[in-house]
């Protein structure tokens, strides 16, 4: 729901309305802080919902612990990630890595000494984890309001309290466009778990995907990129800039993915005994490579273009493209595939492979067909239209501004 803050803050940065940045901060906050609200019966009540899902009881009474250390966790993420949105459309990235690198660091040494020095165990474990989270949080919290952002940052506002529907609605649409994609992996977990040799293909599956994950945090970091330049020159009015900019991030982003593709071909099953001594579990990982290869091919390109979408504000045109493309398309070939033609988990995983291809090749058109000119008039608009509605004043003065 984060990500609404890159559209609305990256479009307002580059139309030079500086204030709105902040309100638009707080008002995300007051969004997301209700809804964090709505989501406390989950960690409240999660003994007793995965009781009832028929969860085996060691695991709930363990899981049921947990879930109330990471009500502090869930707040946490409200000001990590709006507060870095806020940043990232300013482009003070610099900041965000430098506490990054100290959350990274508080992290690794509290979990030391907690869980191996003092054998806390699990509550020194949880306790090094909220304490990683929120120091890091009050230094984005010192950045912004004690002199780091001085155009952007005027202070608590009673504006932040208006007109919250419009960041609601943008906040639902990004946070179903995220979190399609996110579940989609999740599903395919869920899937491989009743095949059979289930252990076997589980392990191998998420041993692809954990280096899956770290090559997706470079795309993701296209992804900020692209939003933060699509919006910016969008509400700067240069739609020539913002084209250009999405031209050399993809091109940028395809090239480091089609080495990474070739090293990971090259490597094959090599890889898994990074996490594993098992070598059954290294040869289904070795088969899985050249699939693995491909959605890493894929992940460089297909962030990138959900970033350029959440710099001009269509997260609500992607949501409908992922859940046709994820469940309409690649779900059911990954079943018939895996299950009915017994390919097994490689079936499954061609099936999410082809959703996400044609999904990339939807945002590609999409892309490519959009009028950006028109695209461009329609940030103006909606900064311009905010502006009256915050500020109280006329057309002309808007227009100025």
């Amino acid at each position: 729901m984060a990500t609404a803050l890159e559209t609305l803050c990256g479009q307002a940065y580059g139309a030079k309305q500086y204030h709105m940045l902040g309100i638009y901060l707080q008002r995300s906050w007051i969004v997301l802080f209700a809804t964090a609200i709505l989501l406390l019966p989950l960690f409240i009540f999660t003994a007793p919902i995965m009781r009832a899902l028929g969860q085996d009881p060691n695991i709930v009474a363990v899981a049921g612990d947990i879930s109330y250390w990471f009500i502090a966790v869930l707040f946490a993420f409200l000001v990590s990630f709006t507060c870095q949105m806020f940043l990232q459309s300013q482009s003070k990235n610099m900041i965000i890595a430098y506490l990054a690198a100290a959350s990274l660091a508080i992290h690794l040494f509290l979990s030391w000494l907690l869980t191996v020095n003092f054998k806390f165990g699990l509550a020194g474990a949880m306790t090094s984890t909220i304490l990683a989270y929120w120091i890091p949080n009050l230094g984005q919290l010192m950045f912004v309001m004690c002199g780091g952002c001085k155009e952007t940052w005027k202070g608590f506002s009673i504006l932040a309290f208006n007109d919250l529907w419009p960041v609601i609605k943008l906040s639902l649409s990004s946070s179903t466009m995220l979190c399609l994609e996110l579940w989609y992996n999740t599903i395919l977990v869920l899937l491989t778990g009743n095949l059979k040799n289930a252990e076997v293909s589980v392990d191998a599956l998420a041993i692809c995907l954990n280096i899956n994950g770290w090559e997706m945090m470079i795309s993701l970091g296209f992804l900020a990129a692209a939003s933060v330049r699509v919006s910016n020159e969008l509400g700067r009015g240069s739609s020539k800039a913002a084209k250009f900019s999405i031209v050399m991030i993809v091109l940028t982003s395809f090239c480091i993915g089609l080495v990474l593709f070739i090293v990971f071909l090259f490597l094959r099953g090599r890889l898994a005994y990074i996490f594993t001594t098992s070598h059954e579990v290294a040869m289904a990982v070795a088969d899985l490579s050249p699939l693995l290869a491909f959605s890493i091919l894929l992940n460089s390109v297909q962030p990138v273009l959900s970033g350029v979408a959440v710099g001009a504000g269509w997260q609500s045109i992607v949501a409908y493209v992922n859940i046709a493309c994820y469940y309409l398309i690649g779900i059911p070939v990954g079943v018939v595939l895996g299950h009915i033609y017994n390919m097994q988990v490689k079936g499954i995983w061609v099936g999410m492979l082809f959703g996400t291809f044609v999904q990339t090749v939807i945002l590609l058109i999409i892309t490519y067909k959009t009028d950006w000119d028109k695209q461009v008039e329609i940030a103006r608009g909606r900064v311009n239209k905010w502006f009256i509605a915050e500020t109280g004043e006329g057309n002309a003065n808007a227009q100025d501004a």
